[in-house]
């Protein structure tokens, strides 16, 4: 995990890591994910990112918690959710054209896709209001008050 935030303070990308080190996209995309780098590339990221080895190795070796900040979670978590969303959205543009398609082929005269638009549209708006933090529930403030609040702290 501290390969990933040394990339992503400098803000590059994993390809461009991995043109910085020689190494390859799946082997830096191995180690963020926790696998064990060998020596070699162990010592070559240590280069690109200026320290040495050793330090770059008990970085390895720490828990994620203790990497990253309550931020760093945050803008995670959220470009998670984003992702998410979009995928949702994507997944539900291709199968509400494919459904109107069949829908136009076999029953011309009974528009039944319209009634799937719109139960998984309610469902994808949904999902958008909570991804964008539209309404006020829900919202990242939300949760810490509510936790603040079962915990019996004040605000």
């Amino acid at each position: 995990m501290i390969v990933r935030k040394l990339r992503l303070q400098r803000s590059w990308s994993q390809e461009h890591l991995a043109d910085l080190t020689g190494l390859s996209t799946r082997t830096i995309q191995r180690i963020e994910r926790g696998e064990k780098p060998s020596l070699e590339s162990l010592r070559l990221l240590a280069d690109v990112f200026e320290m040495d080895v050793a330090t770059l190795q008990k970085g390895l070796t720490m828990k994620d918690e203790t990497l990253l900040t309550t931020d760093e979670e945050r803008a995670i978590a959220h470009v998670k959710d984003l992702r998410g969303f979009y995928s949702s959205l994507i997944k539900y543009l291709v199968v509400v054209v494919g459904l109107f398609i069949l829908n136009l082929i076999v029953s011309p005269n009974y528009m039944w896709v319209y009634w799937v638009m719109l139960g998984w549209g309610i469902g994808i708006v949904m999902h958008a209001l909570a991804v964008f933090e539209v309404l006020p529930f829900f919202s990242a403030e939300w949760e810490k008050k509510q936790i603040e609040k079962r915990l019996g702290r004040k605000l």
